[in-house]
C-alpha cells in the first residue's frame, strides 16, 4: 500500500474528446441561430423565432460547457480544490440550466403574446429556415452522438461525461423544437391554422423548461454530493463484505464526470488489510478517491 502525498487531479488535466466536439457544434448553432432569430422577426414566425431563440440558449449553455472543459484542465492541479475540478462541469451544466429556464419563460410570453395578436407570417421562406435548422442539429446530434456511444463503451451505462450528456440533450431538444416549428408553419400555410405557429412556440417553451429542470436535478445532486446508486452501493457492500466483515458506514459520491469518491467504514472479527479491502472494490464503479477506517470487532464497546 502506497503511502503519502498523492495529487487529485483524477485526469481532469486531460483535454476530453468531447470539449473539441462541444466547440464544433457551438459554432454552428450559433451560425444557424442567428439565421433563425432574423428569419423568425422579418418573416413573422414565432415557433421559428422560438426555435432560434432556444438554439440561442443552447448556444450559450454549450459555451459554458466547453469553458467548464477549459477550467477544470487549466485548474486540475490547484490545489485549493479538495478533490480536483471535477465538479465544475456539473456547475457549468447548472448555470446553463438555470440560462434555458430563462429563454423558456420568455419564448412562452412571446408566444402568448401573438397568440392573442397574430402577425403576418411568410410561410415559404419561414419554413425553409426551419428545415435548414432541422439539418443543422441533426448534424449536430451526429457529431455529438458519436461520442456519446464511444464514451459509452468506455464506462459502465449509468456513468456520463455530465458535460457531454447535456450538449447532446441540448441539440436532441433543438432537433425536436425545429420538428414542430415545421409541423406550425405547413399547418398554418395549408390548413389556415395561423394559431398553431405560437402554439407550437408554447410547446417548445414546455419543452425547455422540463428540460431545464431535469438538468437541475441532476446537477444539484452532485454539487449537494448525492449518494451514488443503490446499484453502485450494493455492488459495494456484495464485493467488501464478508463472513467476519460487514461495512456500517457507507458513502459515495461523484466528483467528477465518471469519477467518485468513497469513504467506508467497515467493522470485523478477524480484520483483512486495508489493501485487501481496497482491491475489492471493481475498478469499473469510478471509485478513483477511496477512505477505509476499520474497527475490530473486540473493539467495540
Amino acid at each position: 500500500m502506497q503511502i503519502g502525498h498523492h495529487d487529485h487531479t483524477f485526469g481532469q488535466d486531460k483535454r476530453r474528446p468531447g470539449e473539441s466536439r462541444t466547440l464544433i457544434v457551438i459554432v454552428i448553432t450559433a451560425i444557424t441561430m442567428l439565421v433563425e432569430i432574423v428569419a423568425g422577426i422579418k418573416y413573422g414566425s414565432m415557433a421559428l423565432l422560438a426555435d432560434g431563440l432556444h438554439m440561442a440558449s443552447h448556444a450559450v449553455a454549450l459555451s459554458v460547457t466547453a469553458f467548464a472543459y477549459s477550467y477544470a484542465r487549466r485548474n486540475a492541479f490547484n490545489d485549493r480544490f479538495s478533490f480536483g475540478t471535477g465538479k465544475v462541469n456539473a456547475l457549468g451544466g447548472f448555470t446553463g440550466a438555470i440560462l434555458l429556464a430563462i429563454f423558456a419563460l420568455y419564448m412562452g410570453i412571446e408566444s402568448i403574446a401573438r397568440l392573442l395578436n397574430p402577425v403576418e407570417i411568410v410561410f415559404n421562406q419561414a419554413i425553409l429556415v426551419a428545415v435548414l435548422g432541422l439539418i443543422v442539429n441533426g448534424v449536430s446530434v451526429l457529431i455529438l452522438g458519436v461520442e456519446n456511444h464511444d464514451h459509452h463503451h468506455e464506462h459502465p451505462p449509468h456513468h456520463h461525461d455530465h458535460n457531454l450528456k447535456s450538449a447532446y440533450l441540448h441539440v436532441m431538444a433543438d432537433a425536436l423544437t425545429s420538428v414542430l416549428a415545421i409541423v406550425a408553419l405547413l399547418t398554418a400555410k395549408y390548413f389556415g391554422s395561423v394559431w398553431m405557429d405560437p402554439i407550437m412556440g408554447i410547446v417548445g417553451a414546455v419543452l425547455v423548461a422540463r428540460w431545464s429542470f431535469g438538468l437541475l436535478k441532476s446537477t444539484s445532486a452532485i454539487l449537494l454530493d448525492h449518494q451514488a446508486s443503490k446499484s453502485t452501493l450494493n455492488t459495494i457492500k456484495e464485493k467488501v463484505e464478508d463472513d467476519v466483515s460487514e461495512i456500517t458506514d457507507l458513502h459515495v459520491w461523484s466528483i467528477g464526470p465518471n469519477i467518485f469518491a468513497a469513504q467506508i467504514l467497515i467493522v470485523a472479527r478477524n480484520p483483512a488489510t486495508l489493501g485487501e479491502y481496497k482491491s475489492r472494490i471493481p475498478e469499473n464503479l469510478g471509485i478513483v478517491h477511496t477512505s477505509i477506517e476499520i474497527i475490530k470487532h473486540t473493539e467495540l464497546k
